[in-house]
C-alpha cells in the first residue's frame, strides 16, 4: 500500500475529512555520479571558504541575502526556524472557484488525496461529487515540510486531486517577451494552418507518448557497458523559410490527410516507406540497429531501413 507523505484533514465550513496526501507522479530522470575523466575517482563537493580555501563545518554555515552593492544580510538557521510556519494539520478551503477560470500556468505539482479510514469515505465522496457537478475547485493553503503552499482541490474521477500552485507574484509577465504584433494572420496561410491542425487532430492518449530521451540514455549506457558502437543522432530540421511556408503547409496537410506520416504496406507485402519523414526513418533505423544512420540523408535512410527490414523478415521466416 502507498505511504502517505502527509496526513491531516480537509476542512470546509464545519466539515472535516481526515485524509492522506500521496504523490501522483514520479521522476524517471536518470541520475549520474561524477568522475574525473580517465580515472575511476568520484568527484565530491566540499564546503570551502573561498578566501582561505579551508573546508567549513556545516554547523558553522549561515545564510546571507544579497541586498545589493556587494552587501549581504546574515541570517542564522535558528532565526529562520523561529518564523517558519508550523506543520499544518488541515487543508483549509477558503473559497470555491470555477475550475475553468484557473490558468494552467499556475499549476505546479499534483498529489492524490484519500480518506485515512473507511468511515470517512462518505464525506470524501460527497465533496468529490459536489465539486464534479458544479465544476468547482476548492482553494486552500496548507503547510508541508516547513513550507506554505497555495493549492486547489479538484475532483479527478473517483479521487480528489490536490494541485500546488504558484503564487501570483511568481508568474512572469509575458509582456517582456518579443512577441508578434496584434495583427491577425489571414488568407491562405491561415486556412492552410487551421486545415493542418484539423487534419492532425485526434483524441488525447497520454499512453501513446514515451520519454524517448531517457530510453536513449539507457540504451547509450547499455551499449557502452557491452562495448557496442556509439552513434549520434541526426541534426534537427532546418527552420522553414517564409517563402516556403505555403508550400510546406500544403504538403503537410496532404500528408496528414493521406496518412503520409504512417508506414503503408505494398501489395508485395513490403513496407512502403515513401511517406515517412526523415525523423521517422531515423527512429526505425535506430530500432533496426542500422550502422552509420546519423550521417545518412533521407533517401539513404529509406534504402537502409528497407534492406534491414527485409533481412529481419527473412530471418523470421527461416526460424
Amino acid at each position: 500500500m502507498a505511504r502517505a507523505i502527509w496526513t491531516g484533514a480537509i476542512s470546509f465550513g464545519l466539515v472535516s475529512i481526515p485524509v492522506g496526501l500521496f504523490s501522483a507522479t514520479e521522476d524517471h530522470t536518470i541520475h549520474f555520479h561524477q568522475f574525473e575523466r580517465g580515472t575511476s575517482d568520484r568527484i565530491r563537493y566540499q564546503r570551502v571558504n573561498e578566501r582561505t580555501g579551508k573546508e567549513v563545518e556545516y554547523s558553522d554555515i549561515v545564510k546571507g541575502k544579497d541586498v545589493g552593492g556587494g552587501e549581504h544580510v546574515i541570517v542564522e538557521p535558528d532565526e529562520l526556524a523561529d518564523i517558519a510556519p508550523g506543520r499544518s494539520r488541515t487543508i483549509d478551503i477558503t473559497t470555491f472557484v470555477d475550475l475553468d477560470e484557473i490558468d494552467p500556468i499556475f499549476y505546479q505539482k499534483t498529489y492524490w488525496l484519500a480518506p485515512t479510514d473507511e468511515q470517512y469515505a462518505r464525506p470524501y465522496g460527497l465533496l468529490r461529487e459536489a465539486m464534479t457537478r458544479t465544476n468547482r475547485a476548492g482553494v486552500a493553503t496548507f503547510v508541508m515540510r516547513g513550507k506554505e503552499y497555495l493549492t486547489v482541490l479538484r475532483a479527478d474521477g473517483e479521487a480528489l486531486a490536490l494541485e500546488t500552485l504558484f503564487f501570483a507574484d511568481e508568474i512572469r509577465d509575458r509582456s517582456a517577451l518579443d512577441l508578434p504584433g496584434e495583427k491577425k494572420p489571414r488568407g491562405k496561410e491561415m486556412d492552410m494552418a487551421t486545415g493542418l491542425i484539423e487534419a492532425m487532430s485526434g483524441p488525447w492518449k497520454p499512453g501513446d507518448f514515451r520519454d524517448t530521451y531517457t530510453e536513449r540514455v539507457e540504451k547509450l549506457v547499455e551499449d557502452k557497458r557491452r562495448g557496442r558502437e556509439i552513434v549520434t543522432e541526426a541534426a534537427p530540421p532546418e527552420p522553414t523559410a517564409m517563402t516556403d511556408l505555403i508550400s510546406a503547409l500544403e504538403r503537410s496537410v496532404a500528408d496528414a490527410r493521406g496518412g503520409g506520416g504512417k508506414k503503408k504496406q505494398k501489395s508485395d507485402g513490403k513496407a512502403d516507406l515513401s511517406g515517412l519523414s526523415k525523423a521517422d526513418l531515423t527512429s526505425m533505423a535506430r530500432e533496426l540497429d542500422v550502422k552509420g544512420r546519423s550521417s545518412m540523408n533521407r533517401d539513404q535512410l529509406q534504402e537502409a531501413v528497407a534492406a534491414a527490414s527485409g533481412s529481419t523478415r527473412e530471418r523470421k521466416k527461416a526460424s
